[in-house]
């Protein structure tokens, strides 16, 4: 069984500011995917500044097997000194984790991390050291399917503190609202949304300092292969059909003049709904042994919106697919669902498209915007063309 890292990160800015004092950064190195979370000090243009070089330097530095210490030397040396503190100052949590769930954690003033194991939160062995006195924590991780960890800049605990809460957001009823609000279905974007919507919540919208919550999912890898439109040559339909049901995992099929391709093949019938979940998506199809069968460029376009909102780190709408329109349920096996995509794409134009005012270029451009937000986003993607 093949194992991949899965991520994902919401964060939004303290009200009124235009830049996030939060950063985030993910590099990806042979078998090691590495995150860091740096919150800057204050607010503002210096804190993101602060942050942005922090989570440049330790994703460079870390994913190149740098000793931890010489790291936090580099970043003492290398940060700005902001002239009326006299300091200078970021926090972060570094998650350093391969394709077989080991690696190691370290955290230098931040909220402690979560660890969700079934559901439930999971606390591993931490060691502090001390780098130019300044108290770092390191665990060792050994991650099992479907773990996640969640981490978070401070923005999170102080949601709500004199506004809805007290005393801001406790340790123990944030991992409380996870283990209530989770499932193990749910990709690493999801869970940090959902936390990071809370807190917004808290806030009442306009809170008074940035927040981020990143997440690591380690989960198996879950492949779907799409295929949409036709070949350009007849005599490639073949070969077009063994490709794609020569793989394992989900199987999508889009268009029309596809779908007949495909249930001719498989000797099967297909069944359309009489009327769409959303009036801006044509009807899904149903093919038995086919787990999904939607119309063609229509339902491509929709997609496409809906999977440029998913990316949007800024926006706390939930990332879970609730509704059952055909980009809808697209949109849940690419996004969620799945940590590969396989994408077979059939060149003929689509005589109809004429009539329609429809570019004919279009259907192959909107393949090529998904593929590239896909890769974007960590997943792995291809695109083959008939």
């Amino acid at each position: 069984m093949s194992y991949v890292i899965d991520y994902g990160w919401t964060s939004f800015n303290k009200f009124g500011e235009e830049l996030c004092g939060d950063n985030v950064a993910i590099t990806k190195k042979g078998d090691y995917t590495t995150l860091v979370l740096a919150d800057g000090l204050g607010s503002g243009v210096r804190a993101s500044i602060l942050s942005t070089l922090t989570s440049k330097i330790l994703t460079t530095m870390i994913s190149n097997d740098i000793p931890i210490e010489d790291c936090v030397e580099t970043i003492i040396e290398t940060l700005p000194v902001l002239k009326n503190r006299g300091v200078a100052y970021s926090t972060f949590s570094i998650i350093h984790l391969n394709n077989q769930g080991k690696g190691f954690l370290f955290e230098f003033d931040n909220p402690r991390y979560i660890l969700l194991r079934n559901g439930k939160y999971f606390e591993l062995e931490s060691k502090e050291i001390y780098i130019l006195e300044k108290k770092i924590f390191v665990t060792e991780l050994l991650l099992l399917k479907n773990d996640y960890i969640v981490v978070m800049s401070d923005g999170v605990p102080c949601a709500g503190t004199g506004i809805t809460l007290n005393y801001g957001w406790q340790r123990e009823d944030i991992i409380s609202y996870l283990e209530e609000n989770t499932n193990t279905t749910m990709s690493a974007s999801s869970v940090a949304n959902i936390l990071a919507s809370a807190s917004e919540d808290l806030y009442l919208h306009e809170p008074y300092d940035d927040t981020t919550v990143a997440a690591i999912k380690f989960r198996e890898e879950v492949v779907s292969n799409v295929l949409i439109g036709p070949p350009a040559n007849r005599e490639d339909e073949n070969k077009y059909l063994l490709d794609f049901f020569g793989v394992e995992g989900y199987k999508i099929v889009c268009g029309g003049t596809t779908s007949k391709i495909v249930a001719s093949h498989m000797g099967e019938q297909i069944k359309m709904e009489l009327e769409s979940k959303d009036k801006d998506v044509p009807p899904i199809g149903y093919i038995k042994g086919i787990d999904l069968v939607t119309e063609g460029v229509l339902t491509l376009k929709k997609l496409l919106e809906l999977v440029k909102e998913y990316i949007n780190i800024h926006s706390t709408v939930s990332k879970n697919f609730t509704k059952k329109d055909g980009a809808s349920l697209l949109a849940d096996y690419l996004l969620e669902k799945s940590t590969t995509i396989n994408f077979f794409v059939g060149q003929a134009i689509n005589d109809a498209y004429k009539s329609l005012q429809i570019d004919g270029m279009l259907k192959f451009k909107l393949v090529e915007e998904l593929s590239n937000i896909l890769r974007s986003i960590g997943k792995k993607t291809t695109i083959k063309y008939y």
